[in-house]
């Protein structure tokens, strides 16, 4: 039996060496795997980039080979994950044109059936280095279920929700990794803990096992950690094994992982809720007409709209941080003015301010929380706030 790299308790498991060769060494079956896997695209070619010249050259595992070696290759590793995985598990893995569609076809070939290839569209994009071609500015990952037959996990609803009620897209936009996740070293492709924080959220629960055959410098298993899963990673290079271990070591401080958890749960497109504190009477009221108004800046009459307000789809309303109920707004983004005359026609008694910021939601159906919010913060319980949905509605 191979030992591991690294062991925590069983729940953070790295093991050094070829991913082929450790694979028919596990024994646990897994939930979910996510692969990064050489993309074969270090052509060895001098380019210049801002200025400099530079190789394109990541390292031997990722040197440019032919299409029958890339084929034996992916479909390889992806035998020995297929034996691995449970029967309603799903494979995520990634890629660019290099790679992505031998990897699509020995899925197929192999029996998965694929369910979706996700676009990660990168928000922020380095100029493509080669000329006569349009820039380079997403990568591709192809989502694919064991067994078609077994039902896998999958948080539909959850997800739809966080997408201001509509389905969740197969478009991803996402930044790359910045410096907050990069603290500890740097892997020539490291993925955004915000990708693999979506891809965790989409079909895993608390206590899942997930592998990563190509671990790296262990974004999956930091993902994983900060969200309460089980990880298990393979890597052929101690280096990048090493970088993993200080991220994990990194997260030991609560304060610092709970930095790192709020940080990979933004998302620049992510819809926001409106939480707002009102009296029990009050709040009957609003939930009673669909209405939730609440003072358009300071008592001089000065309009107050903070960054989320475009993307506001849900209200909460509150008292005192207990009571909660969310409520999803009937247009995305959109409130009224109304003058405290005008909300006095709807049986309201407005005192603070001549005018207010209305929004209308849909009373019929109050939204269920997956965890109830705690919403007592002393003096800021009482201050209206904007904060994403997914604030409310993770996964546990």
């Amino acid at each position: 039996m191979i030992t591991p790299y690294f062991n925590d308790n069983d729940n953070f498991i790295l093991y050094h060496g070829d991913t082929n060769k450790v694979l028919t060494e596990i024994k646990d079956k897994v939930d979910v795997i996510f692969a990064d896997p050489p993309y074969f695209l270090s052509s060895q070619k001098q380019i210049l980039q801002n200025g400099k010249i530079k190789v394109c050259d990541k390292g031997e595992w990722d040197r440019v080979t032919t299409l029958e070696k890339i084929n034996s290759f992916n479909r390889d590793w992806l035998t020995k994950c297929r034996d691995v995985l449970k029967d309603n598990g799903t494979i995520w893995v990634c890629g660019t044109y290099h790679n992505i569609y031998s990897v699509e076809q020995c899925l197929i070939e192999l029996g998965f059936q694929i369910l979706n290839i996700v676009v990660w569209q990168k928000s922020d994009p380095p100029p493509t280095p080669f000329g006569g071609r349009l820039n380079f500015s997403a990568e591709y990952i192809v989502w694919a279920r064991k067994n078609p037959k077994a039902i896998h996990c999958f948080h539909y609803n959850m997800l739809k929700q966080m997408n201001g009620g509509k389905e969740m897209p197969d478009v991803w936009k996402m930044p790359s990794p910045g410096g907050w996740e990069r603290t500890c070293g740097k892997h020539p492709t490291q993925k955004p803990l915000r990708l693999l924080n979506r891809i965790l959220k989409v079909c895993t629960e608390e206590g899942f096992t997930i592998l990563d055959p190509f671990a790296g410098s262990c974004t999956t298993g930091i993902a994983a950690k900060l969200m309460n899963r089980k990880f298990i990673g393979i890597e052929l290079n101690s280096e990048y094994l090493d970088y993993g271990v200080k991220r994990w070591m990194e997260c030991q401080d609560k304060e610092k992982g709970d930095k790192l958890l709020k940080k990979m749960s933004e998302n620049p497109e992510e819809v926001t809720v409106m939480i707002n504190h009102c009296r029990k009477g009050l709040k009957e009221k609003m939930v009673e007409t669909g209405i939730c108004y609440l003072r358009a800046g300071d008592s001089k009459g000065s309009l107050c709209i903070t960054p989320g307000f475009e993307r506001l789809s849900y209200v909460l309303l509150h008292t005192n941080g207990e009571d909660c109920q969310l409520f999803k707004l009937k247009s995305k983004g959109q409130f009224n003015i109304w003058t405290k005359e005008t909300l006095e026609k709807y049986g309201f008694e407005p005192s603070h301010a001549p005018y207010y910021i209305v929004l209308h939601f849909d009373n019929s159906k109050p939204i269920p929380f997956k965890q109830l919010p705690n919403l007592k913060e002393s003096v800021n319980t009482y201050i209206a706030k904007i904060k994403p949905l997914s604030d409310f509605m993770g996964i546990k």
